[in-house]
């Protein structure tokens, strides 16, 4: 159990926020393929399965579809389950389950049954992993009412924003950046993060605003740094809820800068960078300087991994946006 400061990668860091969240409540149980003694394929759940027993740490069949509705079962009967969903490509057999009946229920039910599952699901790009495996697909559970999303993007926020999902009486679908497990930062199990859904500024800037989630903070601040040296100042905001989307720093943001950059792995066709330059620019139209500008993965399926770096958005994809905006 942590009990002080430590720099632990993400991975590790959502392994101690799940062992925490299992030693507070009894009722919370932990579902997925390969997750008990083998710890998962990203060994996220390395030591639970021995450390809280095969009652409590299930692995389950081969089947997503299964694992939804077992756990809608389950916390029918009170228990908080949470799942794992190997890789994010995975997920599909589970759509009906997820977007019918998990995000209904509740509301079917008039607020009488809640649904406090989540579902946890590495995604996103960068392991040269084949296809099904680095996919983001957000968007889809994003537009779905009834559904929370979040995506940490560093190991304290991981740590406790797990946390949080557990806690939460609705269904979270945590998404979980999985090139970056092995990312380290510092987690103080004493300094809880903040809200679930709260948007943070990751760095402050002051000529132009970029906003991403997950992964994708980590490319920004690292255009942020670049950007610094060449005179531009860039706010990096780390949106960290996706659903729903906390747009009061974004906004207070933009109107300090005018300028607006998003970026993410997904393609860009009706996606969550294209709801967030909807509603920057419906909300903050009159103070910006130059047009919502999206930096995202092409709109074509996942290519093979060789070709995954011209797919996903990088710093010097994030530059040329800001270049562009700058010189609107």
């Amino acid at each position: 159990m942590l009990t002080e400061r430590e720099t632990l990668p993400i991975a590790r860091a959502i392994n101690e926020g799940l062992r925490a969240a299992m030693a507070a409540d009894e009722h919370v149980l932990l579902m997925g393929e390969d997750i008990g003694p083998l710890g998962g394929v990203f060994r996220v759940t390395d030591g639970l399965h021995r450390e809280f027993g095969s009652a409590r740490v299930l692995d389950t069949p081969l089947a997503e579809s299964g694992i939804v509705g077992s756990a809608i079962g389950l916390a029918m009967r009170g228990y908080r389950p949470v799942i794992e969903i190997q890789f994010e490509g995975f997920i599909f057999p589970a759509f009906n389950q997820i977007v019918s009946q998990l995000a209904k229920i509740t509301s079917r039910h008039d607020g009488k049954i809640s649904m406090p599952i989540v579902i946890r699901v590495p995604y996103g790009g960068h392991i040269g992993a084949i296809e099904h495996h680095q996919e983001s697909p957000e968007a889809y559970f994003a537009h779905t009412p009834g559904l929370r999303v979040v995506s940490p993007s560093n190991a304290h926020d991981a740590y406790w924003m797990i946390q949080q999902a557990i806690q939460s009486n609705d269904p979270v679908l945590f998404f979980e950046p999985k090139a970056k497990y092995w990312q380290k930062g510092e987690v103080d199990p004493a300094a809880p993060a903040a809200d679930l859904h709260r948007t943070r500024i990751a760095r402050p800037g002051t000529d132009c605003t970029v906003v991403g989630f997950g992964a994708m903070v980590t490319t920004l601040l690292q255009a942020a740094e670049v950007a610094q040296g060449e005179g531009t100042s860039l706010e990096v905001v780390d949106l960290r809820s996706l659903s729903p989307i906390d747009y009061e720093p974004l906004l207070a943001s933009v109107r300090k800068t005018g300028r607006l950059v998003v970026a993410q792995e997904a393609s860009a066709n009706a996606s969550l960078g294209s709801e967030i330059a909807a509603y920057v620019g419906e909300h903050a139209f009159y103070t910006m300087q130059a047009p919502v500008l999206r930096v995202s993965g092409y709109d074509v399926p996942f290519p093979p991994a060789k070709l995954e770096g011209l797919f996903l958005p990088d710093a010097d994809r994030v530059l040329e946006a800001v270049d562009r905006t700058m010189n609107y």
